[in-house]
């Protein structure tokens, strides 16, 4: 072999390397989500934990207790850690707050829970949430292990391995029960119809209640 010959070859070799190791760190870097699987959604029982979980200003809370009951809810899980996947659902989250505008905090509660609670500690999530977050009415959530593993088994969204997680957004009625589970990149808008309907949803059935107490005996 000549000396041109010799030295494509070695340039060919060093090359496939090259290529080898960018593709090994990028399937690490991207190790941890399943491929998001297009936006679909489906109707949800859940199930509320009764656990202590702590909020991104170190607040201790009950889910259905503090922050469910009597709200309209949108509901993301997340891990701080995450560069992929998370940051996208984080960001559908803002653009849902901002479509909602002053409804978030009164009528309607954002929740984001982490599902890394060993790594996620309150003060992690308070400096990811400034990322997203513009304005009141999102919590975003940690806590032991054990907690947040019985609260996202009740939710419908526990994955044993916390990095192989689809990307999942809950809406619903704390009063109805009635949730819908959103699952890959869903459209903000399409979120945020779902909260009008909701509302709407609640309004009529205290209209019709106020109506029947009215004509009652």
């Amino acid at each position: 072999m000549n000396r041109f010959a010799h030295r494509g070859l070695l340039t060919l070799c060093l090359l496939a390397v090259g290529i080898g190791q960018a593709l090994a760190h990028s399937a690490d870097e991207h190790a941890g989500h399943t491929p998001a699987k297009s936006a679909s959604s489906e109707s949800a029982q859940v199930k509320f934990a009764d656990v202590a979980l702590v909020d991104q200003n170190g607040k201790t809370v009950r889910l259905e207790k503090d922050l469910i009951s009597n709200k309209i809810v949108v509901m993301s899980f997340i891990y701080t850690s995450c560069t992929t996947v998370c940051p996208v659902v984080s960001s559908i989250m803002g653009k849902v707050q901002k479509q909602l505008g002053a409804r978030v905090g009164t009528e309607v509660q954002l929740v984001s829970i982490s599902i890394d609670p060993q790594r996620d500690d309150a003060k992690r999530l308070n400096d990811y949430a400034r990322t997203f977050q513009k304005g009141p009415g999102w919590s975003w959530l940690t806590g032991s292990p054990q907690s947040v593993n019985e609260t996202l088994k009740g939710l419908g969204s526990f994955s044993g391995d916390f990095k192989n997680h689809q990307p999942l957004i809950l809406v619903g009625d704390g009063n109805s029960r009635h949730w819908t589970r959103y699952y890959g990149f869903t459209d903000p808008t399409v979120l945020s119809r779902e909260v009008e309907k909701l509302s709407g949803e609640r309004n009529a059935h205290a209209k019709h209640t106020a109506i029947a107490m009215e004509h009652q005996p």
